[in-house]
């Protein structure tokens, strides 16, 4: 069934109207991840950088790092001091510029990169800790939007569906442009409103990967990438955690009460040691879709920079010359 239907559609304008704008936005807070290792890009970004950091770190695209590009997208709906970022400790010679932008509570440094899961409920727990009703937008920091404005201005709609709908969380799927098979894929439920940008309807399930065959049925059926942003309540998000991962939601919140102490560093690298890798999308979202709405995006030229085909095709889309683009492959 869809996530709204039109009587809720109105309710959920009402809702909206009736919130003071200021107060609405100094309820949101934002999680940037950018603790991965980019390891399938190392090729590239050796190229372009000389070392081995991570893409994230990197200006791939556009003359600054994916990081900041990031940073300075999500502050569109954001405010910078409530903005977290995660970061893996062996990066810190990359992300050491921004102790001097941002306040040290602001980067939740993990001692190890074991996944996206154990990122974001770290994150998430920091969160809650500083405000347990904050509306929180999970963001990858690397993507590519050729229009950041258009992106974020649906990523306002979500704070807003979320602030009307406290127990939805909802993802932001991208209208395809092509069968991609190296893309996750959301299937909405049907609703007389499901095709309109914007429009917000529940999750049927996900399709990882899936091959060329099914990606062009996925695609004529409607069906989105996932673009592995989310917004949603703080205590939304960690609910449906626990349920799909209650050993590691529980061993983080044990952590709670050493936050900001002396010892929360030894406590989590005692944690990070112990716990496997685990992955947000397959092991927590595509186990709950019922906890799960998706907003349909389009026109926003969105890619995800995970591979050099990526990377070098959104070059050519900006005009980059090809082979001044190859050169760093």
């Amino acid at each position: 069934m869809p996530a709204y239907s039109l009587n809720r559609t109105i309710s959920l304008k009402e809702s909206i109207r009736r919130t003071p704008r200021l107060r609405r936005r100094n309820e949101r807070w934002a999680v940037i991840l950018a603790g991965g290792d980019g390891t399938r890009l190392r090729s590239m970004t050796r190229a372009i950088a000389g070392d081995d950091r991570p893409k994230q770190f990197c200006p791939i695209v556009g003359g600054r790092t994916l990081l900041d590009q990031t940073r300075d997208r999500v502050a569109l709906s954001v405010p910078s001091d409530k903005t977290l970022i995660v970061v893996t400790e062996k990066h810190k010679r990359f992300y050491q510029s921004l102790n001097a932008m941002a306040p040290k509570e602001l980067l939740v440094e993990q001692p190890n990169n074991k996944g996206t899961a154990p990122a974001i409920v770290y994150a998430l727990m920091r969160v809650a800790q500083n405000s347990p009703k904050a509306i929180v937008g999970l963001f990858p920091s690397d993507h590519y939007f050729a229009d950041d404005d258009a992106f974020m201005a649906h990523v306002d709609s979500a704070y807003e569906a979320a602030q009307a709908r406290p127990d939805t969380v909802t993802l932001l799927g991208i209208t395809p442009e092509a069968p991609e098979v190296e893309y996750g894929w959301i299937e909405p439920h049907i609703s007389i409103l499901g095709s309109m940008p914007g429009s917000i309807t529940r999750v049927r399930r996900f399709w990882e990967k899936p091959t060329a065959s099914v990606a062009r049925d996925l695609m004529q059926r409607g069906c989105l990438w996932n673009s592995f942003v989310m917004v949603g309540r703080v205590d939304s998000l960690l609910n449906m955690t626990r349920q799909a991962l209650p050993e590691l939601f529980e061993a983080f919140a044990r952590i709670v009460p050493m936050f900001g102490g002396a010892i929360e560093r030894g406590a989590m690298c005692d944690l990070y040691s112990r716990i496997p890798e685990t992955n947000f999308s397959h092991q927590v979202l595509a186990k709950r879709p019922g906890d799960l709405a998706v907003m349909r995006v389009g026109e926003v030229g969105w890619s995800d920079l995970g591979e050099p085909a990526r990377v070098l095709s959104t070059l050519s889309r900006m005009g980059v010359r090809t082979e001044l683009a190859m050169s760093a492959s």
